[in-house]
């Protein structure tokens, strides 16, 4: 018999169909990529070894041949369909998750449960240095689940499970092989990933080559924007003409190589290992407005040139007469991971295990040519948990973690200063079982040091606290509710930023004085998960006390001058998916999710996702797969200050897959279409709204080997 598992957990549910084989390479006991099936989940960043059923929290993981088609070059967009999940799309080259309205520095992306230490928390230009096409799963926590990761995670987190370092025993040699290429940008990938064991030892190899070109939108003219002050100089406008329409947006290219080489020893009762991983990439940054190098504050209005309240002719350019080519990033990054763990290392304690990584990152960005700034990060990140025997029927974690890194930006674009942030931390996550009722807790307390170059060392020490309860009503029905309280230190961008940064288009002024955040949280979700429907639906309320925010002050044509500032605020949403088995071989989906977030003085959240209502089909007819997906993103016009409204567009995807063997091996072929109605689809929680739509309609052809 084959099987397919589809694995999209909205709000603790997931539903398992059977169906393809092939779908089985990425989750199995013995560390193997060959197809077998799946008898029990396992998420994996939450420590006491739970299913996405058994959770107070809302968890959802994406894996198996869903994973395989939806995958994307960025995080971001991989994430995109999942209720709750959006992202702030920065072209081909950039993207970043988008929780429940909040994005870095609130989201955090964790490798196995270690921090990546990249350069994404600081711009949504700069790349996620995780491969999608690389990773054998991938799990999103929202709610008080995320505590145990930090402030960083105090809108989600998000874990990319990895095969660099084997942690089961592995027979002789196994591994994937996968070709593909897409219409709408000309990409052409391919990956490998082997792995082999002899004796307690296994090593693995992966590799990745990816090309992209610009990839095609609907024709699309941006809109011409008119100053926002009356006192700007209209006139000054004949500078700036619009370009007219456009049927490929120039600088979202992408060429990506990632090399991993990792092994481990693996006994009886845990495994010690580590992995070396490679990353360059060179990509595209559209929407790069050259024109406004010369922008500067002026306490709460901008001059740009010889615009704004600044009268002095002489000071005007003819950027007509300029020209320059699309801005280039030029990414590496360099990481180790160490991961081990032991099983019942003494008496009381069950489990004892560690997840470090150092990454040394850097990317220049290269104008006309030449390096124009350079952004640096160096760091590790390391944590140690115990899981204790129960004790008076409680089980639970406890752990300590540690992170430090350096930043650095020089050149053109140094907006930020020479930073360093220390973070210590201590955690604990206990859970108590009484019959049908679950109670969960948890606290973590940390300790944040940032120092500037030229600025005065700050330092906070926020505290978090959650507790829930699930109740298990009848046979595959359950309720939960949860209820914390997270507090997150600002980062040294929002504390130190001032300066020109062009690739947002803003000029960004920090604030030392920023105090923590305080996020309190109450979230409702109520679930089936057995029988021919299951659902799963999840309502949140999130009141934040010191909001900090990038406000915008004064804007200029496309560009911004925002500086970071504090408020009250409140966001609240659900997320909703059912799924009803019509037929053995077809299933039906519904699904929809709603973010608002409104600011004290009722104004708007800048960046708000829209709220989408969807429907999707499944199917599996013999070694045939697929599905249809039809979802309609509604229009925002809750907008914040010197926003845009964004109009609604409507997104049809489709999957086709058919699983043979060839040698004895199991091969699967596929083609998945996106955008097939060729909208023009404009991203509100971007950026780069207004001048860099969504990629337009696409079909990737992929073959995927397993042995």
């Amino acid at each position: 018999m084959r099987f397919r598992t589809f694995l999209l957990a909205a709000a603790s549910g997931f539903a398992v169909t059977a169906g393809s084989a092939a779908a089985q390479n990425e989750i199995q006991p013995q560390e193997r990529d060959q197809p077998t099936r799946v008898d029990e989940i396992v998420v994996t960043a939450l420590p006491l070894g739970r299913g996405p059923d058994d959770v107070v929290s809302s968890v959802a993981v994406l894996t198996g041949d869903e994973l395989v088609h939806r995958r994307q070059a960025t995080l971001g967009e991989t994430l995109s369909g999942i209720p709750g999940v959006s992202s702030d799309t920065f072209g081909g080259g950039a993207s970043r998750p988008v929780i429940r309205g909040q994005t870095s520095p609130r989201v955090r992306v964790l490798s196995n449960g270690a921090a990546l230490l990249d350069a994404s928390e600081v711009s949504p230009d700069h790349a996620v240095s995780v491969e999608p096409l690389l990773v054998d799963g991938i799990e999103i926590l929202r709610g008080p689940s995320t505590l145990l990761y930090g402030g960083g995670a105090i809108g989600g987190a998000v874990n990319v499970v990895d095969k660099r370092i084997p942690t089961r025993p592995v027979d002789g040699l196994s591994g994937a092989i996968e070709v593909r290429g897409g219409t709408a940008d000309d990409e052409a990938t391919a990956v490998v990933g082997l792995t082999v064991g002899f004796g307690g030892f296994a090593v693995r190899l992966e590799a990745l080559d990816r090309s992209t070109g610009d990839y095609a939108v609907p024709s699309y003219e941006p809109p011409h924007h008119e100053d926002h002050e009356d006192d700007h100089d209209e006139d000054d406008h004949d500078d700036h003409e619009d370009e007219g329409p456009f049927k490929r947006l120039e600088g979202s290219f992408n060429d990506t190589r990632t090399l991993s080489l990792g092994g481990s020893w693996v006994g009886s009762r845990g495994y010690l290992g580590a992995a070396f991983t490679e990353q360059t990439s060179d990509y595209g940054l559209p929407g790069h407005g050259h024109e406004y190098e010369d922008c500067h504050p002026h306490g709460t209005t901008l001059h740009c040139g010889g615009h704004g309240h600044d009268d002095d002719e002489d000071d005007d350019h003819d950027h007509e007469d300029e020209e320059h080519g699309v801005p280039v990033i030029n990414l590496r990054s360099q990481r180790i991971d160490l991961r081990g763990e032991l099983r019942q290392p003494f008496a009381g304690v069950e489990r004892l295990s560690f997840r470090g990584g150092f990454t040394d990152y850097q990317h220049d960005e290269v104008e006309d040519g030449a390096v124009a700034t350079t952004f640096t990060t160096e760091g590790y990140d390391a944590r140690v948990e115990l899981e204790h025997a129960p004790i008076g029927g409680f089980r639970g974690v406890v752990g300590v973690q540690s992170s430090h890194s350096d930043f650095a930006a020089l050149g053109d674009e140094a907006y930020l200063p020479e930073s360093q942030t220390t973070s210590r931390a201590i955690f604990v996550l206990e859970e108590f079982q009484a019959g049908n009722l679950r109670f969960e807790m948890a606290a973590r307390q940390e300790w944040q040091d940032a120092e500037a170059v030229g600025r005065p060392s700050v330092s906070h020490d926020p505290l978090s606290l959650s507790g829930g309860l699930a109740w298990d009503m009848a046979p595959g029905w359950s309720t939960a509710v949860s209820l914390s309280r997270s507090q997150r230190a600002p980062t040294a961008q929002e504390l130190h930023a001032r300066g020109v940064h062009l690739a947002t288009n803003t000029y960004e002024i920090g604030v030392p004085t920023l105090d923590v955040e305080t996020a309190t949280a109450l979230e409702l979700s109520l679930r089936r998960t057995e029988g021919p429907t299951t659902f799963s639906a999840s309502v949140y309320t999130y009141r934040y006390d010191g909001y900090i925010f990038a406000e915008t002050l004064d804007r200029y044509e496309d560009f911004r001058l925002i500086r970071y500032t504090q408020t009250d605020a409140d966001f609240k949403g659900f997320e909703f998916e059912l799924s009803q088995e019509i037929t053995p071989w077809l299933t039906g989906e519904l699904f929809a999710d709603y973010v608002r977030g409104k600011l004290e003085d009722d104004d708007n959240a800048p960046r708000i996702p829209a709220a989408r209502l969807g429907v999707r089909a499944e199917y599996v007819i013999d070694d045939w797969s697929g599905d249809v997906e039809f979802y309609r993103v509604s229009d925002q016009r809750r907008v914040a200050d010197f926003e845009d409204e964004t109009p609604g567009y409507s997104m049809l995807n489709a999957t086709v897959a058919y699983d043979f063997n060839l040698g004895g091996y199991g091969v699967q072929a596929y083609v998945r279409g996106t955008n097939l109605l060729d909208e023009v689809a404009l991203n509100h929680a971007s950026y780069l709204t207004n001048v860099a739509p969504l990629r337009g309609r696409n079909f990737v052809l992929g073959i995927r080997a397993v042995f």
